[in-house]
């Protein structure tokens, strides 16, 4: 077991690496979710994303896509103690509508966001691996 200045450092390692592997896994989630034989969302679905991003965006919001954040905490895991990954931001389309229109029907919003919320703790599994990845040669680097 690491001491805990070597778990520190460890942990100060990995955080320096999250902005690289965020990236990665979210091109990895986007292509799981929204391509590919079986998408999460229809076309239009996609494109009534993209368009609600695009004006959150241009609202001076941070809009939809690339917008969720992620961190590396400590913590017990099913009795196990580990660094681990946590989303601390998923976007949500907000009730006051977009564009200047009502806002979608609620069921529409709330299923979107669903997908949302669920393409966000996709990216934190993945990111997950890679940190495991990385700890995992970090402690065969220092046995």
């Amino acid at each position: 077991m690491a001491t805990p200045d070597t778990e520190r450092a460890q942990l100060r390692r990995a955080r320096t690496h999250l902005d690289e592997w965020t990236s990665r896994a979210r091109d990895r989630a986007y292509a799981e979710f929204f391509e590919g034989p079986s998408p999460e969302l229809t076309d239009e679905e996609l494109r009534l994303l993209d368009r609600i991003d695009s004006d959150l965006t241009r609202r001076g919001g941070g809009g939809l896509w690339g917008t969720d954040e992620y961190g590396v905490v400590t913590g017990e895991v099913r009795g196990e103690k580990r660094p681990r990954v946590v989303c601390t931001y998923h976007p949500e389309i907000p009730y006051d509508g977009f564009r200047g229109e009502e806002s979608l029907d609620e069921a529409t919003r709330e299923e979107l966001n669903d997908v949302l919320w669920d393409y966000c703790e996709r990216v934190a599994e993945l990111l997950e691996e890679e940190l495991d990845a990385f700890l995992r040669t970090a402690d065969s680097e220092t046995e």
